[in-house]
């Protein structure tokens, strides 16, 4: 389904590269990453999180988890 989120520039750039470092779609990435979240179970190998943590710096996204529960969609 098609659908229209807002993400902010440098998450969605790392996104992008993830899925483009597992040669998959950005939406098959998400809903990979929220099937796995649901489970409570770890969506990504050691090698996976070493790429985001170069993709990370590369793009200058410093937020961690607990930076989320502050975010707010402005009206």
């Amino acid at each position: 389904m098609q659908t229209g989120i807002r993400v902010e520039k440098r998450l969605l750039k790392v996104l992008k590269g993830v899925a483009e470092h597992l040669d998959m779609t950005l939406g098959d990435l998400i809903e990979g990453i929220a099937l796995h979240s649901f489970e409570n179970k770890p969506p990504f190998e050691p090698e996976t999180l070493r790429k985001i943590a170069q993709l990370k710096e590369v793009y200058d996204l410093d937020w961690m988890a607990e930076d989320s529960h502050r975010f707010k969609e402005e009206e």
